[in-house]
């Protein structure tokens, strides 16, 4: 197994720390990952996504969405059969399951909804405007002495 030293990550940037420790975490999975349920995540727009969740065999009772600290938690737990049925060949999957995502900031769900045996769950990226890009106007010296002899002018 490789192991990367983020050290010059951190003395170079300011505010990446969130990025090396999803590195990090991501490089250091021991085994691999699990396969069930799969799943697709799609991007609709610019700041739209989804992620599409095969849920054969599960109702809308027996299926979870929760967010938790910029995690999103897809579970699901069947609930126990009355009947006894005898299954020559099982091949639906309806074991439990948990599957999470991690959400970048700014990233919210919007909904839900569960159609044709699949989950889909939508997402949108909203960028608070004190966030976004803005241009900042340069002013000469002699722009900022002229307001200052108009502002004493006035008072």
């Amino acid at each position: 197994m490789r192991t990367f030293d983020f050290a010059p990550l951190y003395r170079a940037t300011v505010g990446f720390d969130q990025i090396a420790d999803l590195m990090d975490r991501v490089l250091t999975n021991e085994g691999a990952q699990p396969s069930y349920p799969p799943y697709n995540i799609e991007k609709l727009d610019d700041d739209a996504y989804r992620i599409s969740v095969a849920v054969a065999g599960f109702s809308d009772q027996d299926l979870s969405v929760e967010v938790r600290e910029n995690a999103l938690i897809v579970s699901a737990r069947k609930a126990e059969e009355n009947t006894e049925r005898t299954y020559l060949h099982r091949g639906i999957a309806t074991r439990a399951f948990e599957r999470r995502f991690h959400l970048a900031d700014h990233v919210h769900v919007t909904g839900a909804s569960h159609v044709d045996g699949m989950l889909h769950i939508d997402l949108m990226r909203e960028v608070p405007e004190a966030l976004k890009p803005r241009q900042i106007s340069i002013t000469s010296a002699k722009q900022i002495e002229k307001d200052v002899v108009d502002a004493k002018a006035v008072n």
